[in-house]
């Protein structure tokens, strides 16, 4: 890893203790020009804007062409650009908010440390209340998993369900994991033609998008983002998450292996898992898998609709 970091140019990780910084107001301008830029693939018109809570200050995209109906939040690490392949879909069942975590490259300015399970869910709490008065159908990918998990856990008031793609937090990182991570990282460097092969047989399609990979460096190089490396959870965890849960993770992935994805969980009560092509990198047959997550949303919501009582007739006067 340091030696991938010699040749990338990353920047160090935070100071144990510290929130993420810029590494100087020249590198936080650069990577400023590349996230306009990297945002213009989502659906437009997208909507930024800020919310302030007790320990940050957070940038949200909204995409809501259907304002009324049941949130949609996506959480992941560095910042929400790469969900644009699936706001359009998702924005069908209500309108889509992609979160940029506190702590990494992004506008959100963080006033505390955000990886402590129980400070991360006191602020995606807040957010949350901020967002809507309705419930949030979550939906996490890797680092964004287990912010789903650690709220479905800690906070679950204002979650009506969590999907979580490939997340963090169900099983230790080990060398394959690494692996992928190293060779991922020195893909997104090489000359376009390379790039294409490299990217078929990593099953990750977002190294193809030049604003992407534009917008990671700039970040990578540019930024000490606050570690985030969050344990896994236990067994009595999963078991405590009461929410419906879609979990879905590639056959190929670096990070879960299926056999992992179904064991863990099966522990969560009220959990669906599916194993689609892909891998950590990125899943194939993007609009097979938003027509999943969308129909497993709107599921929820007409379940609780259906769950809640007749109000009795009323008597004309």
């Amino acid at each position: 890893m340091l030696g991938i970091k010699r040749i990338t140019g990353a920047a160090d990780l935070a100071a144990e203790g510290e929130p993420g910084s810029w590494v100087s107001e020249a590198a936080r301008e650069k990577f400023m020009a590349a996230y306009e830029r990297a945002f213009a693939l989502w659906p437009q018109p997208c909507e930024e804007f800020d919310l302030e809570t007790a320990t940050a200050t957070t940038r949200v995209h909204a995409y809501r062409p259907h304002p009324d109906g049941p949130p949609v939040v996506l959480l992941s690490a560095f910042n929400a650009s790469s969900w644009y392949p699936h706001a359009a879909a998702l924005a069908k069942v209500g309108p889509v908010y992609g979160i940029d975590m506190p702590g990494d490259a992004n506008p959100s300015v963080p006033r505390a440390l955000m990886t402590p399970p129980a400070s991360c869910a006191a602020w995606l709490d807040e957010l949350l209340a901020q967002l809507s008065d309705r419930p949030a159908h979550l939906v996490g990918f890797s680092y964004g998993g287990w912010l789903a998990m650690n709220q479905a856990i800690r906070a679950p008031a204002r979650v009506a369900s969590i999907t979580l793609l490939d997340p963090a937090g169900l099983t230790r990182l080990d060398a394959r994991f690494w692996w992928w991570l190293s060779i991922s990282g020195l893909a997104t460097l090489t000359p376009m033609p390379l790039r294409r092969h490299l990217a078929r047989w990593l099953d990750s399609p977002g190294m193809l998008h030049q604003e992407l990979m534009t917008l990671m460096w700039a970040g990578t190089r540019g930024y000490r983002a606050e570690p985030k490396f969050p344990g896994v959870l236990t067994d009595d965890e999963l078991r405590a998450i009461g929410v419906p849960v879609l979990l879905v993770t590639g056959a190929r992935s670096a990070l879960i292996t299926p056999a992992q994805a179904r064991a863990r969980g099966s522990l969560m009560p009220h959990a669906e898992v599916a194993i689609v092509p892909g891998s950590h990198g990125g899943f194939n047959r993007i609009d097979e898998l938003n027509d999943r997550i969308a129909a497993f949303i709107k599921a929820q919501a007409t379940d609780k609709q259906a769950a809640q009582p007749t109000p009795p007739p009323t008597t004309k006067r």
